[in-house]
């Protein structure tokens, strides 16, 4: 009953407020209901009792349903929306056809690296991109663990055809880097966003006149 309850108020977006006083109200008329037969029957007060101890724990279980139920769909809403904000904060960037630029804002942990692992795939075969650049210049730290995450990713989109260039490594994060002995020979990484889309324009340029 009270599941039933709850899924008709969600669906017809009645506020968990409203929902509870339909419980509420419905329990008055059903005391009124059971009071006005007592008085024509003239039952005895502990039937009116024993009648109370099953009306109103069952409407107090209906009640404590309705809640668990508004509580679940309300965990669900917000789950989609920090889904929908986590796509939005791996923005995918079309430039030409075949390239398109990824950047990275903010820290990068095992989850997030999950994130923009699946989007740049997604965005690769969506896409037919050839070429990604992901640019890091706004991430505010790269240790060990941040370059295994992008070896993972770069090699991933590898696997699938797709060339990457690392654009954006500040000099403190190039000497964090090298101090922490990281390698990042096997990726190609360029200064600056602008010397990635320069190398990249001539590229296919190149690969026009050659056609």
């Amino acid at each position: 009953m009270g599941e039933k309850a709850a899924s008709f108020a969600i669906r017809y977006n009645i506020s968990l407020s409203g929902a509870l006083r339909a419980v509420s109200s419905y329990r008055n008329v059903i005391w009124e209901a059971f009071t006005e037969e007592l008085e024509q029957r003239q039952f005895a007060a502990i039937t009116m009792l024993n009648v109370s101890k099953k009306v109103d724990p069952l409407l107090d279980k209906v009640c404590n349903v309705i809640g668990e139920m508004y509580e679940k769909h309300n965990e669900e809403l917000m789950k989609d929306a920090y889904n929908a904000l986590e796509e939005l904060s791996v923005p995918v960037v079309p430039l030409a056809e075949g390239i398109a630029i990824i950047p990275i804002v903010g820290d990068i942990d095992t989850h997030r690296a999950k994130l923009i692992m699946e989007i740049s795939l997604n965005a690769a075969a969506d896409l037919n991109l050839e070429d990604i650049i992901f640019d890091v210049s706004a991430v505010p730290i790269i240790d060990t663990m941040v370059a295994n995450q992008l070896f993972k990713i770069v090699n991933a989109l590898q696997l699938t055809g797709v060339e990457t260039i690392l654009t954006g490594i500040r000099p403190e994060i190039a000497q964090t880097i090298v101090n922490l002995g990281v390698n990042f020979g096997e990726i190609k990484t360029r200064a600056s966003m602008q010397q990635a889309l320069k190398e990249l324009g001539f590229k296919k340029i190149e690969d026009d006149v050659k056609k």
